[in-house]
């Protein structure tokens, strides 16, 4: 019985150490209160405070170009101090920046909160990553970036689809939508906590000794760091973003749908992630890298494209099920695309500049939400269904993007020591 078990359980057996998970149980519940507004931004700010969609989508990217302007100078700051310390005040200046989105009733005002927020993501985004790099041996990052995004995404989902009903059985009043932004706030401060007493002080193993100036400098003349950015810039704005920030809006002017349905939607994409995040892993070790970068790229470009298909219906559970089928496509793309890319970063990068390096990979996860939000949001006022097969023609050039970097990618991946360490015994 033990031994049926252990094999059922075994392509989620991940070996990481206690402090990893406990920080990825945070992680889940930080993306929790995240996922609680998420898919409603663009709905709270334009249907109950009044601005134009096009406003509101520069509202939700004046986050992301915050964080882009903070994200390279907290790298820097992340290869001498600890990684520790920095998440927890990032945690707190975003408690501060989404609590007060509750109370704006101005554009100002939100362009403001969004500011503040933006320099805690530009702190977090980091920091989480170098802190959980740190916690762990060379071999395990796979797997332990594999869990991060596995606890995330459990966190999102669950808190979209509580979001959903909370909205819907509110018919959008002001009040669900503050509580939702201010129970946001908290998690962010335990998050904060649960880093502050149960994590250790993990340091980068080579701190760098030259100036971040000239670091700097030697992380842009390194051409492939650079086309996997450009790469993965690609992917965050055109299928992560429109998929995160510009189904909602456009499912509910456009489809069938409800707030609820869009709550399924999302907990689909999410519980599929959860699932299917850790076991990808191994699929993904057996493939040349630029092989499942171009179907990563691929499998994107379908699930935009079937998003056409919704508006095509009037019957509610029929717009529900295609884009619950979208939602499986986006996440079997997002599974590829984080287990190859950050680990693929992490292995590139000279120890000195670990943290440099990924906190550029970061800047272009800060930079695509932001242009995709902005773009998205001023496409739905203008040519809606062009964001759906623009999208999918900008995915198809992506993944031949990747096809020309050829060998220039280290491969075979399945010879890396972190397929070895996700062996179950006996294997």
């Amino acid at each position: 019985m033990n031994n049926a078990l252990a094999r059922v359980f075994a392509p989620w057996r991940t070996g990481l150490p206690r402090p990893v998970v406990l920080l990825q149980g945070g992680n889940a519940l930080n993306n929790f209160g995240t996922g609680l507004i998420l898919l409603f931004e663009i709905v709270y700010l334009h249907a109950i405070r009044g601005f134009s969609t096009a406003t509101a989508g520069l509202v939700l990217a004046t986050v992301m170009g915050t964080a882009a302007v903070i994200t390279l100078p907290a790298g820097a700051l992340l290869d001498r101090f600890s990684p520790k310390r920095i998440l927890i005040a990032g945690n707190i200046v975003n408690a501060l920046g989404y609590g007060a989105l509750a109370f704006v009733d101005r554009p100002w005002q939100a362009f403001l909160c969004s500011a503040v927020g933006g320099a805690g993501f530009g702190l977090v985004g980091g920091a989480s990553q170098v802190l959980t790099l740190t916690l762990v041996p060379a071999e395990l990052r796979a797997a332990a970036t594999a869990v991060r995004r596995a606890s995330g995404n459990f966190g999102l989902g669950l808190g979209a689809t509580v979001a959903g009903f909370v909205v819907a059985a509110a018919h959008r009043h002001l009040v669900a939508f503050q509580s939702l932004y201010l129970f946001d706030a908290v998690t962010f401060v335990a998050f904060a906590l649960i880093v502050l007493t149960l994590i250790p002080d993990a340091r980068g193993p080579h701190p760098s000794s030259s100036g971040s100036r000239a670091s700097f400098r030697a992380v842009a003349r390194d051409r492939l760091l650079l086309a996997l950015v450009a790469g993965n810039l690609s992917l965050v704005c055109i299928g992560g973003a429109f998929f995160t920030f510009i189904l909602s809006p456009f499912a509910l002017a456009h489809t069938a749908v409800g707030a609820g349905e869009i709550g399924i939607v999302k907990f689909a994409n999410t519980f599929f992630i959860v699932i299917a995040q850790v076991p990808a892993t191994r699929v993904i070790a057996r493939m040349r890298r630029t092989n499942a970068l171009f179907a990563t790229s691929i499998v994107f470009a379908v699930g935009l494209l079937a998003v056409l298909l919704a508006p095509l219906t009037r019957s509610t559970t029929v717009a529900t099920a295609v884009l619950v089928v979208v939602a499986i496509f986006i996440a079997i793309a997002e599974c590829g695309q984080f287990v190859i890319l950050g680990p693929l970063v992490a292995e590139i990068a000279p120890p000195h500049l670990l943290a440099r390096y990924m906190s550029l990979y970061q800047l272009s996860f800060i930079a695509g939400v932001a242009i995709g939000t902005a773009v998205g949001g001023a496409l739905l006022g203008a040519s809606p269904d062009a964001i759906w097969w623009g999208g999918a023609f900008a995915m198809a050039l992506t993944g031949a993007g990747f096809l020309w970097l050829g060998r220039r990618v280290p491969d075979p991946l399945r010879e890396d020591a972190f397929v070895a360490a996700l062996q179950p015994a006996g294997e």
